[in-house]
This record gives structure tokens, C-alpha cells and sequence, in this order.
């Protein structure tokens, strides 16, 4: 199967600006969208210094860096995802708002067989993919944060999905230096329906007063060798997009482990979004 050269991925917030920087880390053409001029060129500054951190840190030489930026062209007009043979969309976690976006990919795309891929974490891709035409060619590829470093890509067909799609989407996540797993077209699909339970019985520890989330967090790296605290990762996810996939899998399955505690709804609507913002359940340099 000839590998992807042209990659569109549209969002460029964490999780799509890490997308396309390791695409265009191994030679991949790399075209990037957003909403607005302003969030394209925060989109491309997180670009930029993620690769300028890499070559600090001894990860990527100046040349290397300076070659997977010429990868990189950006837009705020889906209508330039025209030529792309695969289009991986990172928007927020929503889904009329990732709906919209499949809509307009579909009818932006001149391939028909170019794949459209969701990098939701929750959101069942049935319901994503029916609003397209190309059906058969949409499919759930789930990054994990940060993307440079986290190697597990989920890959998640839904009822719709053909099987050269599934096929396409191993070798693109390959190609991506990334390990693949399948997983089953349900809310939260494999990761998320084991780690959001846990994540947020943290969160019910810390509103029952039971314990400070410097301790939950430091319990759980010593005692059980996390690599981060509970409550840490969910500062680094953004408790927004946290209580986003937990309320995509309570509405799902009705379970009330799944249910976001009223702590966390509480701190989304202060703002306190975790890293991104300087203050979640711990506090951060701007």
C-alpha cells in the first residue's frame, strides 16, 4: 500500500499541532487548519517551539527541524484540504463541532477514496461518520498527549468503515513511527473506559476532602510508578476535554462512575482548565 504524502490535519491545539509535527518529522507534507488567522499562528508557534525544544534537547538536529518545517504550509480555509489523501481532524471534543467539520471536509476533499479520519476520544465514529458521504472511508484514529512522545494510537472502525480504511489507517499510524490498536466503536473505546473511571474517582477523593491532590497525585507515581498523578494528567488533558469524554460515556452508557463530579464542572466553568490555562488542580508557569 503506497504510504500517505500529503497529510491534512485540521486543529491546531495540542493534539493536532503534536499530529502534525511527527508527520512532517518523517517527511510527510504536512497541511494545517484553523478556525481563525489568530489561532493559526499560536498553532504555529507551538509548532515551532516544540521543534526548536527538540533540538535543545539533542531529539532532532537544526537541519531535521528546519526540514519538517518547510513540511508545513497552514490555512484557515478547509477548502485547501482539496488535494490531501488523508485528513485527520483534531477539533474540540464536540460533537456538532467535529460533525460540521466532516461535513465540510467531505465536500472540501476532491478524492473520494481519501480517508477522513476523527481523533475523537469519545464520541462513538458511527455517529461521525453518517454525516458524510464516504461513510466507508471515515475512521477513529485516537492520538494520546503529548503525540511526539506517546507511541499508542487507537484505531477504531466504526459499523461503516471499509476494511482498505482500517488498512490505510494501520500503515499511516506506522509510518508515524506510532503502535496501533483496535478498538471497539463505543464511547471512551478502550483507553478512556479504563483510565476515565480512575481519573475521576481522584477528582470525588479531593471534593469529599478525603485527600489534597498533591498527595493523591504523589500516592499513585511512588506507590503504583505512574509516570503522573491523576490529577496531574488531567491538568495536562484540560479538565474541559476531561468533562467532555466523561459526559460522552455517561450519555452513552448510564453509569454513574462515568458521571464528571460537580468539582470538575465547577472548575471548568471558573476556567481553571489545567495547564493550558496556569491552574487546575495544581498551578502552572503561564
Amino acid at each position: 500500500m503506497d504510504p500517505v504524502t500529503r497529510l491534512g490535519v485540521v486543529g491546531c491545539g495540542l493534539m493536532g499541532s503534536g499530529i502534525a509535527e511527527v508527520a512532517a518529522r518523517v517527511g510527510i507534507d504536512v497541511r494545517v487548519a484553523e478556525a481563525t488567522p489568530d489561532a493559526l499562528e499560536a498553532g504555529r508557534r507551538r509548532l515551532t517551539a516544540s521543534l526548536d525544544r527538540g533540538v535543545r534537547r539533542g531529539k532532532l538536529g537544526e537541519e531535521q527541524r528546519d526540514q519538517a518545517l518547510a513540511r508545513l504550509s497552514f490555512t484557515h480555509d478547509l477548502s485547501d484540504m482539496a488535494d490531501r489523501q488523508f485528513v485527520i481532524e483534531a477539533v474540540a471534543e464536540n460533537r456538532d463541532i467535529k460533525a460540521d467539520v466532516l461535513r465540510t471536509l467531505d465536500k472540501a476533499v476532491e478524492d473520494p477514496a481519501a480517508v477522513l479520519a476523527t481523533n475523537t476520544s469519545s464520541i462513538p465514529v458511527v455517529d461521525l461518520a453518517v454525516v458524510t458521504e464516504r461513510p466507508a472511508q471515515v475512521i477513529g484514529m485516537h492520538f494520546f498527549n503529548p503525540v511526539p512522545v506517546q507511541r499508542l494510537v487507537e484505531l477504531i472502525p466504526a459499523l461503516t468503515t471499509g476494511a482498505d480504511t482500517v488498512r490505510r489507517t494501520r500503515g499511516l499510524a506506522e509510518q508515524l513511527g506510532k503502535q496501533a490498536i483496535q478498538a471497539p466503536d463505543r464511547s471512551g473505546f478502550v483507553v478512556n473506559a479504563l483510565l476515565v473511571p480512575y481519573l475521576l474517582s481522584a477528582v470525588r477523593m479531593v471534593e469529599s476532602g478525603a485527600a489534597r491532590p498533591e498527595d493523591i497525585d504523589r500516592g499513585m507515581e511512588l506507590g503504583c510508578a505512574h509516570p503522573m498523578g491523576p490529577l496531574r494528567l488531567l491538568d495536562l488533558i484540560g479538565l474541559d476535554t476531561a468533562q467532555s469524554v466523561a459526559e460522552s460515556m455517561y450519555e452513552e452508557f448510564k453509569e454513574p462512575l462515568y458521571a464528571p463530579p460537580a468539582l470538575l464542572r465547577r472548575m471548568v466553568a471558573a476556567g481553571h482548565l489545567g495547564r493550558k490555562s496556569g491552574r487546575g488542580f495544581h498551578t502552572y508557569d503561564a
